[in-house]
This record gives structure tokens, sequence and C-alpha cells, in this order.
């Protein structure tokens, strides 16, 4: 089968790789749509992931497959079921790896139900929690969304935001969008997104009560005159140095901060003098599978609309992942769909 595959820092080839061979509990999946991340996934190509990755890996994270084997003790997937977040497993030898594999032609899902209920050690199950099915109705290219959705429903969840809340989100990309997303949907008001300008109408479509441009310079300013109350919480999809602290004090005392962004989480920090009180720092991380009901609800109810973040009429063939990569490093789009098969 053909993957996307980073076979160093800045390169990034689709070529053939072993088709997988799955075991008892495990299921083969044809592999339909991807989405491009420009977090996790940007940052594997360029060799910036702060978490240890060991080269060459199979790449993707957004992707939707449907179940064309089942293994002999699979009892919770069946032929046909469409299933979130499948990918293709690390080579047996070591010599090619998985991150987390969602770019190629063929994937791997788990029956994690079936490993707990017979007795399987929680290590072996719990990470493979993030494959759940997808219900009739969605739209498969849709259905890529689902990953993202949930990370975020999860962690903005985890906060705390709720109805009444007022939430300032840093970031204009498809995890900034979703955070603005989530808060409208879960009652929060005002919702202001710091971003792009030329993603203003994006923040708006996406639940966004202002729009502000981060290259301004006098921004910190120009929220204050139009939200003098604050904010409860702050969330920075982003994880830019300096960005969090040049809008700080405009957090209400007793507020929360989350840094969800990585782009420079090393280095990243909060300095608390630029504040106007006590506030937490959130870092509770998320669960993807306690959101996916939730995140399936809010789609099928129309208050998550995947075209905010997607063409959905424009989808780049798996031979053409660099292109992908390179339409949203271009910023032509804030995510782009990858078909998996030709069929």
């Amino acid at each position: 089968m053909k993957a996307a595959v980073v076979e160093k820092p800045g390169v990034l080839v689709a070529r053939d790789v072993p088709d997988p061979v799955i075991g008892d509990y495990q299921c083969l999946c044809r592999m339909l749509y991807g989405a491009t991340c420009t977090g996790t996934d940007q940052h594997i190509i360029g060799g910036r992931f702060p978490f240890g990755i060991t080269y060459p890996t199979i790449l993707g994270h957004e992707s939707v497959g449907r179940v064309v084997e089942v293994g002999r003790k699979v009892r919770h997937f069946k032929v046909g079921d469409i299933v979130t977040r499948v990918g293709a497993m690390p080579s047996a030898d070591g010599s090619l790896q998985s991150n987390w594999g969602g770019f190629a032609e063929l994937g791997v899902a788990v029956d994690h139900r079936a490993m707990r209920e017979d007795g399987r050690p929680e290590p072996e199950w719990r990470p493979w929690r993030i494959h759940q099915t997808v219900p009739a109705g969605i739209d498969l290219r849709a259905a890529t969304m689902i990953i993202t959705w949930r990370e975020t429903l999860s962690t903005i969840t985890r906060m705390g935001v709720g109805q009444g809340a007022a939430v300032l989100v840093i970031g204009s990309g498809g995890n900034g969008l979703s955070f603005v997303a989530h808060a409208a949907n879960l009652g929060a008001a005002p919702v202001v997104m710091i971003g792009s300008a030329a993603r203003s109408d994006l923040g708006r479509a996406a639940g966004a009560d202002a729009c502000f441009d981060y290259r301004a310079d006098d921004l910190k300013e120009q929220i204050a005159e139009a939200f003098p109350e604050g904010f409860d919480f702050l969330i920075d999809a982003v994880g830019k140095v300096g960005q969090a602290n040049r809008v700080l004090a405009l957090l209400r005392p007793g507020g929360t901060v989350a840094v969800y962004g990585v782009d420079d989480l090393d280095d990243v920090g909060l300095n608390p003098w630029k504040s106007s009180g006590t506030f937490t720092v959130y870092n509770g991380g998320y669960d993807e599978a306690e959101a996916h009901d939730r995140v399936i609800a809010f789609a099928g109810q129309g208050r998550l609309k995947a075209g905010v973040w997607l063409d959905l009429d424009v989808a780049f063939p798996l031979v053409e992942i660099g292109a992908a990569f390179e339409a949203v490093r271009e910023r032509r789009a804030v995510k782009v769909l990858v078909r998996l098969n030709t069929d």
C-alpha cells in the first residue's frame, strides 16, 4: 500500500510500505479521507514536534476508514463500519514508525471494548478508545473533523467553560476555530477570537461574537475597549512565545488560562505580573473518547459545520500529499482534505 512518510525532517513523500497484518482484536480498514493538521503534522514534518519522534514515520492522525476485515475476537466493530482515528501501525522490525499513520491506504482499528471485557490490562486497550464508529448520515469527508473537535471539546469542557462564561481564544487555525465553536455551543458569551484578519469571517461563522487582528500593536487596548469586563477563560490555541502575555491583563481575577498550541511549547511562558490578579493554569489534558458522542450530536444538529474548516469539494490524492501541506503552509486553507484511496 501507499502511505505518506516523513523520511526525515523536511522530507515528506508518498511511497509503498507493507500492508498491515491484523491481530485478534484488530480490524483492517480501507482508509477513506484524512485532514491535515497545522499543529501536529506540520511540526512532525519540520522536525519541531516537542515530543520525541523517530524517523521515518507514517504521518496523519485525522483520518477515517471503513472496516473490511475483522480479527477473530472482535465483537464491537463489523465490516462496513466507519471508524475514526485509524491508521497504519509501525513495522514489525521497527524500521518504520507511525505518528499516527492516518495518511495511508490501509489502517488498523482496535476493538478496545472487547479487550477490556476479556480482562486485558488497561494499558493495552485504553489508548485505542480513539477508535469510535461514525453513525450513518455524516458526510465521510466531514468526519475527518471529528478528531479535532473531540480533542478541543474535551479540553474546553474539562476547563469548565459553560453557560455565560466570557472566553477569549488566541488562534484562527483549526484548533482556534474549534475552541470558538465549542465555547459558543456550550453557551459562553461573549466569545472573542484573536487571529488573522483574513479569517475573521470564519471566526464569526464558527460562533465568535468579535474577532481581532493579532498583528495590531494596540490589540489589548482594542479588546479592552470593546469588552471592558474582561474574560473568565483565555485559551491559547497557538502557543507562540509572548502572545498570551499580550492579553493576560484581560483575564478576570480568578480566571483560567490554557496553552493548547505547541508552536513554542518548550519556551512559552506566562508572566503573572502581566495579569490583573491571581489566575489558574489549566493542565488537565483531554480525552478524545469522552467527547465523541457530544461531538456527533453537535454535528448532527448542524452546530458544528465542517465547511468552516474544510473545502469539502476539494480533496488532494494521497500521492499529492506534499501539495496538500503546501496549501496549508501558504495559508490558502485552514485544513485540507486528502483522499486516501482512488475508488
